[in-house]
């Protein structure tokens, strides 16, 4: 049989704050919008069971159902994707499964393969790769239930089962491979006791590998004699299990059983959504944002009366006209407000995480609210790449009224550049992934047709809007300077090693990423060992928490180095918040070695690739929100004192 593969991918305010984080986590796990509406199915109503992609947390390739030689329906077809779908590398088809409601089955056979060469290669290599099989049912997806040993923990779900698994027959020490060839579906239902119909609720298998056996010829009549429902004998363990080898026959059956739940129909994802970790991982959270939540309250307090104290100290000595004994950060007022090196760069970046920070936001939101369930497949994706598009105009609203504020005149130039940089370097670290993933023959690679649309949607209406935002920008009043820039510059004296741009920089990076770090660990392992994450509401207010120690963090190493009397302010408070980024990326490297059983080169590259795009938005975001802290500091700190 021929393989087919396509390339169609965050005192009062402390328990104010645990009460909003208590509150959010429950918020958290119990509200979502299901995203479909319920389907109703009478006794005999057939179902349709599609197959989706293959998936591996080893190789991080996705695959087509089909790519592999299993039994096929009479015509495939394709179900409609979304773009996020398409992203994923979601590919859902129809397959020759055929379940009618609340009619049990047994023994069903699929149908019977032999196996040449090249597709006993196939089966063997996805089963060394750990492949597993993902299936749909009404819009819930197929899992396996992994009951713990340990009692009072409840059932944990695996997404979709094993193509196969590697063993020993008794007595040699030669592995094998075997495949799962008869699956013992559980389909779960919910019964409406007035009606009679009932809503699908629960879709899981227990996958077995049996070498199924028969007397005589095989024909379409031909009963199994390890598996027959007339006598009731039915497979309850893998004891015979069937060898993956070219030559051999594989014969795919199934069971259909059919259970009556209490789960209504709007609570049917909550089971798959429970967290498999441990209590001491909230824990630790907790303790975590607490710790933060301190020292943010501590970082403000020093830094409001150490700047009251000077303020009031600076205007005395005004009074008195001690004025030539100043000292500080009043000395570099005529120069603080200089236009820096690379301004119309720093435009650019500051625009660009205006539109990031703006397309988080809404993003969180939408997700808080539950309109982003996993229900909904590919919708998170969507949501936002067309928020990203239409979050241009702040883009280039942004980065043209600082353009004009240091004095440019060529605001079409910034906006274009504010338009494509940063998704011109993330574009091309994508196109260069996706031509690794293309000749890998992976399902997850995006084609033709997707990539274009991408590129309509970025120079069809983000780069438009992005000008619209620069017009509107730049025809405003530009923002003028609290006190007067001097014409000559002043010499910035020797700076004390603590003071040094790259290692202030690189503490100023350390806070933000401890806020986020433990949470970080979540949104990887759902990423990249195929788990469900939905836990945005603690994921908003961690987002928050990120907000307030990026501002603050910049905002006081920005006060030590004006007290130096050193004014180049302006990139500094960018790379300051920024250089969390660098972190991000080590940490992921530092989970790549420890947590990932990646082994194959392109696989690797896939994830430092994703990594990089990923480590560079941060970057973009925590960058802003820093420039923007320090932006309003200097601004009020140099408004507040009386200056000649």
């Amino acid at each position: 049989m021929e393989s087919r593969s396509r390339s169609i991918h965050k005192s009062t305010s402390t328990m104010i704050s645990a009460i909003l984080f208590l509150s959010l986590i429950h918020t958290s796990h119990c509200f979502y919008l299901p995203g479909v509406a319920p389907e109703d199915f009478q006794k005999g109503d057939p179902l349709k069971v599609k197959v989706n992609k293959l998936t591996s947390i080893k190789t991080q390739l996705p695959y087509s159902y089909y790519s592999l030689p299993f039994c096929p329906p009479p015509k495939i077809l394709d179900s409609a994707e979304n773009l996020g779908e398409v992203l994923r590398g979601d590919r859902i088809e129809n397959s020759p499964y055929e379940f009618k409601m609340r009619e049990p089955q047994m023994c069903s056979v699929l149908c019977r393969v032999k196996l040449d060469a090249k597709a006993a290669k196939q089966f063997k290599e996805k089963i060394d790769d750990e492949y597993r099989v993902n299936m749909i049912l009404d819009n819930l997806p197929l899992v396996v239930p992994i009951r713990r040993q340990d009692q009072g923990y409840p059932t944990v779900y695996q997404l979709g089962y094993h193509v196969g698994l590697k063993g020993q027959y008794t007595g040699s020490k030669e592995e094998k491979d075997f495949i799962h060839n008869h699956l013992a579906f559980t389909v779960k239902y919910h019964r409406d006791p007035l009606t009679d119909s009932a809503r699908i609720v629960g879709f899981e298998v227990k996958p077995y590998s049996i070498k199924h056996e028969y007397e005589g010829k095989w024909s379409g009549n031909t009963r199994l004699t390890t598996c027959d429902p007339h006598t009731k004998r039915t497979v309850v363990n893998s004891n015979t299990p069937q060898e993956v080898e070219a030559n051999k026959e594989i014969i795919f059956t199934y069971d259909v059983e059919y259970q009556e739940s209490d789960v209504k129909w709007a609570s049917r994802w909550d089971a798959y959504l429970l967290m498999s970790d441990d209590q001491i991982h909230w824990f630790s959270i907790v303790n975590s944002l607490m710790i933060v939540l301190f020292l943010s309250g501590m970082v403000a307090m020093i830094m409001l009366r150490t700047l009251y104290r000077d303020i009031s100290k600076y205007n005395e000595l005004e009074t008195l006209e001690e004025a030539q004994e100043e000292t500080g950060w009043k000395l570099v007022h005529g120069d603080v407000f200089r236009p820096p090196s690379n301004s119309d760069l720093l435009c650019v970046y500051v625009g660009t995480g205006v539109q990031f920070l703006g397309m988080v936001l809404v993003t969180m939101i939408f997700a808080v609210l539950g309109f982003l369930s996993p229900s909904n497949r590919g919708g998170l994706m969507t949501a936002m790449l067309l928020l990203w598009v239409f979050m241009g105009i702040f883009a280039g609203y942004a980065s043209s009224r600082l353009y004009k504020m240091f004095k440019g005149s060529e605001w079409k130039k910034v906006a274009l550049r504010t338009a494509c940089l940063f998704p011109g370097i993330v574009f091309a670290i994508f196109f260069v992934l996706n031509a690794l993933i293309w000749g890998q023959k992976s399902s997850g690679a995006v084609p033709f047709g997707t990539m274009f649309a991408l590129v309509v949607l970025w120079f069809g209406i983000s780069v438009p809007l992005v000008f619209v935002g620069g017009y509107i920008g730049f025809k405003k009043p530009a923002i003028e300077d609290p006190v007067k820039t001097n014409k000559i510059p002043r010499q910035i004296p020797e700076q004390a090693w603590y003071m040094n741009p790259i290692f202030s920089i690189l503490i100023g990076g350390i806070l933000p990423f401890g806020a986020v770090f433990i949470e970080l660990f979540f949104i990887l392992t759902s990423i990249w060992l195929n788990q469900f994450y939905y836990i945005f509401g603690f994921l908003f207010l961690v987002f928050i928490i990120l907000l307030i120690t990026c501002a603050e963090i910049s905002i006081v190493l920005c006060y030590f180095q004006l007290c130096s009397e050193d004014y180049l302010w302006w990139w500094r408070s960018y790379l300051t918040s920024g250089s969390s980024a660098l972190y991000l990326f080590l940490y992921a490297t530092f989970y790549f070695f420890t947590k990932l059983e990646i082994t194959k080169l392109v696989s690797g590259l896939l994830y430092f690739g994703y990594m990089l795009i990923a480590s560079y938005a941060f970057f973009v975001l925590t960058g802003t929100i820093g420039f923007y802290a320090c932006f309003w500091f200097t601004r009020l700190i140099y408004s507040s004192v009386k200056i000649d």
